[in-house]
């Protein structure tokens, strides 16, 4: 990570060409792998922009700034912009504390959402730049260790665990809530209720990619579920055998936002094709954006938003 700070208290510093460029790593990362530590002043990341295979150099504040813009709609409550802010610093620090997309980039982080999270400074308002502003350095911590701050878009009434909702393969994160939730009015239809259709022969294609070949599917079931209900293993029947797939994985394989979560109350072969009926829209774990929108509309603090979802946190300010 990319850090600069003008202070004679700097602890070590290590040049590198990158790029061609002089990169000056300053005490980062700490002795422990994801330890919170505090800046003198506000840190700048290298980022990969992957609409045009750029690496930049900015503030993290405006890499946050854009991170918002990227992963909510517009003109939503100051107070869930401002809860997502503090989420999309949680979830770089940490990201990178494990060496973000160095390896893959030679950068600090992506833009791409696959690899880390959406990012569109075009969408970029005055209530965005305030939200962040206001939660300026701010970052969830457990027991000093930066945590795994996710987050998805609805929870259909109930967040899951990792394990369940993420297919988690690591214990399970102390911080992580499984919470029930009122019902949201301000969610839309398509995300309360939805349905999807896909070819057998897509389907088939897609379970090849994952390193499956059941042969031409002939049934597709439920196989487990998870403490909310969601899916966490499906069964397909070909005729080359039977085989147990990871759901989230599934999901995210065959097409994340048509499948839009794996809470499904039908998953069944129909003639030649897949279909599905579900609640929800992402994988469940952590803060549901579309509740993050409920509470602010119903007064609650950035701050509340974001414990709403996560237990036992602390919210540091890092950098002023």
């Amino acid at each position: 990570m990319n850090f600069t700070r003008n202070t004679g208290a700097i602890l070590a510093a290590v040049a590198l060409i990158v790029a061609g460029a002089l990169v000056v790593l300053v005490g980062w990362p700490s002795p422990k792998q994801g330890s919170v530590r505090k800046f003198a002043q506000e840190p700048t990341i290298s980022v990969y922009m992957k609409e045009t295979g750029e690496k930049q150099d900015m503030p993290i504040e405006e890499y946050v700034t854009g991170v918002v813009a990227g992963e909510m709609k517009p003109n939503w409550p100051l107070e869930a912009y401002a809860a997502q802010a503090i989420l999309a610093r949680s979830f770089t620090m940490e990201f990178i504390s494990r060496g973000g997309t160095r390896a893959k980039h030679g950068t600090d982080i992506s833009t791409d959402h696959e690899e880390a999270q959406a990012y569109n400074a075009a969408n970029i308002t005055p209530i965005i730049r305030r939200a962040v502003e206001m939660t300026r350095g701010q970052v969830m911590t457990y027991k000093d260790q930066y945590i795994r701050a996710w987050f998805h878009s609805y929870s259909g009434g109930h967040t899951a665990a990792a394990k369940e909702g993420l297919n988690f393969q690591d214990e399970e994160p102390p911080y992580i809530r499984s919470v029930k939730i009122k019902d949201n009015r301000y969610a839309p239809a398509d995300v309360k209720q939805w349905h999807a259709t896909f070819s057998l022969s897509e389907v088939q294609k897609r379970l090849a990619k994952m390193g499956i070949d059941v042969g031409e599917i002939q049934e597709a079931k439920i196989d487990k579920k998870g403490r909310t209900g969601r899916a966490t293993q499906f069964r397909f029947q070909g005729t080359k055998g039977s085989e147990v797939v990871p759901a989230s994985d599934f999901r995210i394989a065959l097409d994340a936002m048509t499948m839009k979560s794996t809470w499904l109350s039908r998953f069944q072969v129909q003639g030649k094709n897949l279909t599905m009926s579900g609640k929800g829209f992402g994988h469940g774990v952590g803060l549901s954006q579309w509740d993050a929108y409920m509470l602010a509309k119903e007064g609650k603090s950035p701050q509340e938003i974001v414990r709403f979802f996560f237990k036992g946190i602390d919210i540091k300010k890092l950098w002023d």
